[in-house]
Parts: structure tokens; sequence; C-alpha cells
């Protein structure tokens, strides 16, 4: 059973930045590949960002060249560099494994706000 937490989610201004961490809970080395989503009110969950167990990136096209995923296996963390942030990425954000989204496994995710 693989626990995740969100943090580093805050309000900032458009045009700033944010690093949000995803933590294992508990002791684990993190051979899976993760995966960040968010919600907006009203909206879908949307596929952000996700990275293999190798640390190969991929992107949504909303935050190409904006957003930047990475991974410490030491850590058991996986990291989003939030740059140039707009108000359409006010959200919840959420990490997962494969796994946990096949179960429909959410965490209590982070929020970020963005004001315009």
């Amino acid at each position: 059973q693989v626990q995740l937490v969100e943090s580093g989610g805050g309000s900032v201004q458009a045009g700033g930045s944010l690093r949000l961490s995803c933590a294992a809970s508990g002791i684990i080395f993190m051979i899976n590949p993760i995966f960040w989503y968010r919600q907006a009110p009203g909206k879908q969950r949307e596929l952000v960002a996700g990275i293999t167990s190798d640390g190969v990136p991929n992107y949504g096209d909303s935050v190409k060249g904006r957003f930047t995923i990475s991974r410490d296996n030491a850590k058991n963390t996986v990291y989003l560099q939030m740059n140039s942030l707009k108000s359409e990425d006010t959200a919840v954000y959420y990490c997962n494994t494969l796994l946990g989204i096949e179960r429909s496994n959410w965490g209590q995710g982070t929020r970020v706000t963005v004001s315009s």
C-alpha cells in the first residue's frame, strides 16, 4: 500500500511560480511511474504530467514549456515545478500511481490559486 502526500500549494499572482511535492508517507523506493493531476470546480480531473521510474517526463499540452516534473527516489519524492502560472492553473493538484488511479484512490491534494 503506497501512500502519497501532496504539499507546496498556495496563492500566487499570475506569472509566479510554485514547487509542489509528492512524498511517500512510508519508507519506499519509488519504482512506479508517478502522475500529477489537477481538478478545478465543475471540471474533470486533468492529467498534468507524468514521470517514469527512470525519470522520463511527459506533459499535458496546457502546461508544456511551463511545468517541470522530476523525482528524487532517494527521498521518495516527486516534484512539480510550476512557472509562468496562469489563472487557469487554479485547481487542486493530486499525485498518484497508476494503481492508485485504477483503484480511484486519491489523497487530499494541494490547492493552487493563481490571481490575475
